[in-house]
């Protein structure tokens, strides 16, 4: 083990001693215990509080899409290595033979599955776009949207789990009214992460989030001001920080994809602001310790509002 992976290791390993995590066998895959549901709980209900005043239309998705969906999302264009497919068995008698043959023989069984025609989210408001195809009213509409998302990223660091839920709070509407929501309401958010205890900056970002076949890459999309993440310390001062959210505009993309057009008969804009619960929450734990009764009392007092 390197001297990079000892912090994420610890941590790691005091999460699964006090039982806040459990391993399910698989890198970044685990099961949730009951101090980690709590705190989920009261960060979630603080995260619609605090954006309670934008009247959001409340969704929520599954955590597979369409594959139609996904495709005109764009998303392995920039992200092949991160998608996830699902397959199913459609096969007779037969079939099923010749599968059971491979499994007892220790061969790939999988292979006699087949493309189910779905695929896993990887973001919260993909599903999203597809419900808002035609004219949106005056003023656009905006959205609260809380879903399981799937990255292909098996890795040991806990922050990095394969599965984990987004709370995001989107808009659909003019180029200006997705810019001012972008830039109105991710001052927001960093001011409730720093009221329960966490350090955090806002910052650009440089991955490719979006674009036809990844013409919007890293250095570009930086360059446009596109997306800003939300960064906070988690391993130390030595270590680099972890996004827990970001702020994105997506430009005409979702609105090109989707046909979904302004109250001006434009092609919509879009923008995004995206909290990642399991990250954030992980970052507190890091922060406060691994008994939420512990945590600060100025901390607990936000989250819970006096009603632990």
């Amino acid at each position: 083990m390197t001297g990079a992976e000892l912090p994420w290791a610890a941590l790691r390993q005091r999460l699964l001693d006090a039982g806040v995590l459990a391993e399910l066998g698989e890198p970044g895959l685990f099961a949730l215990g009951a101090e980690f549901n709590r705190a989920f709980d009261a960060l979630d209900a603080l995260y619609v509080r605090t954006f309670a005043d934008l009247d959001a239309e409340s969704w929520r998705f599954p955590a597979v899409e369409p594959k139609s969906v996904f495709e005109k999302t764009d998303y392995v264009a920039s992200f092949p290595q991160l998608t996830g497919s699902l397959s199913v068995f459609t096969g007779g008698t037969p079939e099923h033979a010749a599968l059971l043959r491979d499994r007892a023989s220790g061969a790939d069984w999988e292979d006699h599955l087949h493309p189910s025609g779905l695929m896993m989210s990887p973001a919260a408001c993909h599903p999203l776009y597809a419900l808002l195809t035609g004219a949106l009213p005056a003023g656009g509409r905006t959205f609260d949207v809380l879903g399981s998302c799937f990255r292909h990223e098996p890795s040991p660091d806990p922050m990095r789990m394969q599965t984990f839920r987004m709370h995001e709070v989107v808009h659909v509407g003019t180029a200006e009214s997705a810019l001012a929501h972008r830039d109105q309401t991710a001052p927001r958010l960093v001011e409730m992460l720093t009221s329960i205890g966490l350090e955090v900056d806002y910052v650009p970002a440089n991955d490719p989030f979006f674009g036809r076949t990844g013409r919007i890459m890293a250095s570009n999309q930086r360059e446009a001001a596109l997306k800003f993440e939300i960064t906070t310390k988690v391993y130390g001062d030595e270590a680099p920080e972890t996004a827990i959210g970001s702020a994105n505009y997506h430009n005409d993309h979702f609105g090109t994809a989707f046909g979904i057009l302004d109250v001006n008969g434009q092609v919509a804009h879009s923008a995004c602001l995206g909290l990642g619960m399991e990250r954030t929450l992980l970052a507190l734990f890091a922060k406060h310790g691994l008994t939420t009764t512990a945590w600060p009392p100025a901390v607990r007092s936000v989250l819970w509002q006096g009603n632990e």
